[in-house]
């Protein structure tokens, strides 16, 4: 199998490409991939690093919505797993749009599109399901949610095989230190004070990023065209109970959390019922929570060099 993947210089598709390549994903043995990606933010090719000179890895350096580049790089493909996403309706929105329309002409067998819980919007309690109704908050949710409608729409009208993934909240190495737990761990390691929005009453389902990419090569592999699939974690945990057991792993004062106000549209609770890809796929979370937190605030421990650069002013 060809494999597209975009955004696969990034946390997640990075993960997931290494992953391929090392043959560590049923189904995926062997297979060759080409990752697209433009490197702004939190992409770089240096996640890529221990795979950069795998004769079966190609990179190609661009933007997903630019339409004539997408045309030359998606025929030579027989799947897409769209990881890319950005801050902007050009990059979630068009960009997918883009992909869509490519993989239609040229007839591809699988395009996996990666979504995102804030599509749901809020729940106070109980777990959405797939069925639920999209219901986003944020500008970035709704843009999300816009390109899991253009996904699901092509497959309806024009038969293209898409399937979606909607994870929970996603964690381990190599993510970006503007995110919330390695944001916690480093600043925690340069001896700063964590700052939580809020009152850090906000409760979210995590989910290591091994995981998830089992769930991806799944549903790449197995998943039903047309369907959607929530993939959720193993403990639900607010914001500032999370703070407190990262300052714990350091052996670092409690006294280091401090609140600022909360930004608008922040959902509260996020939670997913994710029955249905255990039961028609077999996937289950493999990686406990406590684990899961230990090994990934001592990969930033560990590797300064590769986060320290990217907190500098």
């Amino acid at each position: 199998m060809n494999v597209l993947v975009t955004g696969g210089a990034g946390f997640i598709g990075s993960h997931f490409v290494r992953a391929m390549l090392a043959d560590r994903l049923p189904g995926l043995e062997g297979a060759r991939v080409t990752v697209l990606d433009k490197l702004v933010y939190a992409e770089s090719f240096a996640n890529l690093g221990p795979v950069a000179h795998e004769k079966r890895l190609d990179f190609v350096p661009g933007d997903v919505a630019e339409s004539a580049l997408a045309e030359v790089v998606v025929r030579r493909h027989d799947a897409i797993v769209h990881f890319a996403a950005g801050p902007d309706v050009t990059s979630n929105v068009l960009g997918t749009q883009v992909l869509l329309d490519a993989a239609r002409r040229h007839n591809l067998a699988r395009f996996v599109h990666i979504s995102t819980d804030a599509v749901y919007g809020p729940i106070p309690t109980g777990a959405w399901s797939e069925r639920a109704p999209l219901s986003p908050t944020t500008p970035y949710a709704a843009a999300k949610a816009s390109a899991d409608l253009l996904a699901l729409a092509a497959h309806r009208t024009h038969g293209l095989p898409v399937t979606i993934v909607r994870p929970s909240s996603v964690y381990g190495g190599n993510q970006h230190p503007t995110h919330l737990i390695p944001r916690l761990a480093t600043t925690a390691l340069t001896g700063g004070t964590l700052t939580l929005l809020g009152e850090g009453a906000h409760i979210r389902d995590w989910l290591h990023v091994y995981d998830l990419i089992r769930a991806v090569a799944l549903v790449l592999t197995d998943g039903r065209p047309g369907e959607t699939y929530n993939v959720a974690g193993s403990v639900e945990i607010a914001h500032k109970d999370l703070a407190t057991l990262v300052l714990e792993e350091l052996d670092a004062p409690t006294t280091r959390i401090t609140y600022v106000p909360d930004r608008p549209g922040h959902d509260l609770r996020r939670a997913m019922d994710d029955d249905k890809i255990r039961h028609d796929l077999g996937w289950r979370p493999r990686v406990e929570f406590a684990s899961g937190l230990t090994s990934t605030v001592r990969w930033y421990r560990d590797n300064p060099d590769w986060w320290r650069p990217l907190t500098s002013d």
